[in-house]
């Protein structure tokens, strides 16, 4: 890529943005864009196809979305259809209009049915039902991959599509009603040791199996598929190693110091009980995940601990 050329990453401000944004400039890329939301509103599309008219890019990464963890999302299904849909559409018509060259789409691995074949191969997308607490969201990101396919069937444009799956570190939403399981258990836990309290209740049975890959890593395998990558297909990334949220909560309780009691509210929801992806097509591209699940943690109980006074409260 020439990293000259007007390059946009949407969301640059977000956990996945802000990565790549920092991955792209340590690259060379100079001539980066990147607008916040009170900026420009992606769900509004006049806005947003001004904006392209503007700056031209012949590059985009398009990593805003509305995220939320099982509650959120099961409470909110309309909001998080609607604005994923909206920003994702808004995005690709304006750079279909405006010649980008080469567009980068990031999903998710809830795209996925709720019980599909472990690990989770490409191919299994559309093949069973959704699970119910995130199937609004999921439908948005499958339309986001229908749309780049379109684009290029159309279109003849080299566009791409990532599906990440659980993605946490720096610069994660620990907000106690928007935010993902693991950046909520680690600031249940480091409350809970610096409250002394006796006992930490997490959700459901901690018997699900998640993976879970550092933002760090997946910046970095999205600048290597950007390089090296030109498929309709998408790619799965992720570690292809998983873990129960038992086993997740016990290594957090560890990191952070708490050595209390962890109990299990089994009347709340445990969502899919495994998914883990099969990630042998991106290993075939040349990339593997360099960061340990420890490691990883414990630089980002660091970097809450050093922000948790202006942490993000809402979801």
């Amino acid at each position: 890529m020439d990293v000259t050329a007007p390059f946009y990453v949407a969301g640059h401000r977000g956990l996945v943005g802000g990565a790549i944004w920092r991955r792209l400039g340590e690259a060379g890329h100079h001539n980066l864009i990147g607008r916040t939301s009170g900026e420009l509103d992606l769900r509004e599309r006049s806005d947003v196809f001004d904006f392209f008219s503007d700056i031209k890019p012949r590059y985009v990464v398009l990593a805003a979305a509305k995220v939320g963890g099982i509650l959120a999302n099961n409470t909110y299904p309309v909001e998080f259809l609607s604005e994923n849909l909206r920003i994702q559409t808004n995005v690709m018509d304006a750079a279909l209009e405006h010649g980008t060259e080469r567009l980068l789409f990031l999903g998710s691995s809830c795209i996925y049915p709720k019980l599909a074949e472990q690990p989770i191969r490409e191919d299994s997308l559309l093949t069973g039902h959704l699970e119910p607490t995130n199937d609004a969201y999921a439908i948005a990101k499958i339309a986001g991959i229908l749309g780049v396919q379109a684009a290029r069937r159309e279109y003849g444009r080299r566009w791409i599509s990532a599906m990440p799956t659980n993605l946490y570190g720096p610069g994660d939403n620990f907000s106690p009603t928007g935010s993902h399981v693991l950046p909520a258990l680690i600031r249940r836990y480091d409350e809970a040791r610096q409250a002394g309290a006796g006992s930490v209740t997490n959700w459901g049975t901690g018997s699900p199996k998640r993976e879970f890959l550092h933002v760090e890593d997946m910046a970095a395998a999205c600048l290597h598929l950007l390089m090296h990558y030109d498929g309709a297909e998408h790619v799965n990334v992720g570690t292809g190693r998983d873990a129960t949220i038992k086993e997740i909560a016990d290594v957090i309780a560890d990191v952070v110091g708490y050595d209390g009691e962890t109990e299990w509210d089994t009347t709340k929801p445990d969502g899919t009980p495994q998914k883990l992806l099969d990630v042998s097509k991106l290993r075939g591209l040349g990339w593997e995940a360099q960061i340990g699940l420890r490691e990883g943690i414990a630089s980002t109980v660091d970097w809450y601990r050093e922000h948790v006074g202006d942490l993000r409260e809402a979801g």
